[in-house]
């Protein structure tokens, strides 16, 4: 297999802690990272994993020369490029998928690889009102683009999150409302969020969105803003993040599958 132009990037951890139970914090340093760019908390990154018990030898060198290891997109929850550190949270879904897995284990010394990160979802904020919907899988880029608003910005957040106890603080302005929904199972289809942002008292003015989760939702949720609200589709920053019953690669491919379609 011939060598990737740029390969990725091999990342340490640093420490791992528990933001919420079904929340993981790592926090990744390498030398490399104090080459990113400021402020790009909320773009998304891929993370390529070692195999399980994989040395750092072995896999810098599958870096380099294939084969291609696990790849999982994720986002940029905190950047410091001048410590050379990067946060990235991970829901826990326990020992099954390999993202989970390795970032239940991690622990100072591991590693994984890294490419990006890209670009931030939300470049500039321009409305008279923001609307923000995310599962926990789309925490960190939602959480990300409430800090980085405007502190008069006004809107509304609405979170869908697995227990009570996975409520996080985000430094919102004061003018977002903060709204969070508990769905228990995260296996099964939700219309909470849909049905959320349907019943909201809709404000005169432009409204900017930041929506990301479970495709389903999130087909239904664009539908709605696009065709029934007739938002501009350049306001609108909506993605599935994910669709139950498909790992990532599957839902990747469903993704370009319909962009194509």
């Amino acid at each position: 297999m011939k060598s990737p132009k740029n390969p990725p990037s091999l990342l340490q951890v640093k420490h791992a802690r528990p933001v919420t139970p079904n929340m993981i914090r790592v926090a990744l340093t390498s030398p490399s990272l104090r080459k990113m760019p400021e402020n790009c908390e909320g773009a998304n990154c891929k993370l390529f994993l070692p195999a399980p018990g994989q040395s750092d030898a072995s896999f810098t060198a599958q870096l380099r020369e294939g084969p291609r290891p696990t790849v999982r997109t994720y986002t940029v929850r905190h950047m410091r490029p001048q410590q050379g550190e990067m946060d990235i949270d991970f829901v826990d879904h326990g020992d099954a998928g390999p993202a989970s897995a390795w970032a239940r284990a991690a622990a100072p010394g591991a590693f994984c690889g890294f490419a990006g990160p890209g670009p931030v979802k939300l470049q500039s904020f321009y409305a008279d009102h923001y609307l923000i919907v995310a599962d926990m899988s789309a925490i960190p880029v939602a959480a990300a683009t409430l800090e980085a608003m405007p502190r008069d910005a006004k809107g509304i957040a609405f979170f869908e999150v697995n227990h009570p106890e996975d409520v996080q603080n985000i430094a919102a302005p004061k003018g977002i409302a903060m709204q969070w929904l508990i769905h228990p199972n995260p296996h099964a289809p939700s219309r909470q969020l849909v049905d959320a942002v349907i019943g909201w008292d809709w404000p005169d003015g432009r409204v900017q969105t930041c929506i990301a989760g479970e495709s389903t939702a999130i087909k239904a949720l664009r539908s709605f803003l696009l065709s029934d609200k007739g938002l501009p589709k350049e306001d609108c920053y909506i993605s599935g993040y994910w669709k139950i019953g498909l790992i990532e690669d599957e839902h990747q491919q469903m993704k370009r599958a319909e962009a194509a379609a």
